[in-house]
């Protein structure tokens, strides 16, 4: 038991130091394009704005990334019942297009508002640190810009994850530029 919880301490705190090496930080515009869609059509930041977004870097093999997964789809599903400017994107990382097309439809299935991207060679999660480990969970304000970067996922974590979303939907709209 001693040995379980010495792991678990050893990989949270592992978690947290590569989540320390991400090169965007909190307060930085976040990469303009998180991946592409089934159609290879590329999904931009700015089309987002306006939204909360959560950006979620995962793969299959990743048992806590499958954990994480439907929590965020019944997450989008709130939101969309609840006309709530969130957008959830799960972006499938290093795996090939056929585990993502699956994935994908298993998704679409299950939270039609998800948005599901590929990142097949890691390009798009390196500046978030994902090429140092996933989950890598990143949340952006409307405007685009990194509220918090988080890697690793616990269910522990859930009611902190919650309430940083629910904050970031009560921020003030921004004002558009030139007004």
């Amino acid at each position: 038991m001693l040995r379980k919880i010495v792991l678990a301490l050893a990989l949270a705190g592992l978690a947290l130091a590569v989540g320390a090496h991400a090169d965007v930080r909190p307060g930085e515009p976040a990469p303009p394009a998180p991946g592409s869609d089934l159609r290879g059509h590329v999904l931009d930041v700015p089309s987002l704005h306006g939204k909360v977004v959560v950006l979620s870097f995962r793969a299959t093999w990743c048992g806590y990334c499958m954990k994480e997964m439907p929590v965020l789809a019944s997450l989008q599903n709130v939101a969309d019942q609840k006309h709530l400017p969130l957008q959830v994107v799960l972006i499938n990382y290093q795996e090939d297009i056929d585990v993502f097309r699956h994935t994908s439809g298993v998704l679409h299935r299950q939270a039609p508002g998800v948005l599901a991207t590929w990142d097949r060679h890691g390009e798009i999660g390196r500046p978030y640190g994902a090429d140092r480990g996933i989950p890598v969970m990143v949340m952006l304000r409307a405007d685009g810009s990194v509220a918090h970067v988080h890697v690793g996922y616990g269910e522990d974590m859930l009611d902190s994850l919650l309430a940083e979303i629910n904050a970031l939907l009560q921020e003030p709209k921004l004002a558009s530029k030139g007004s």
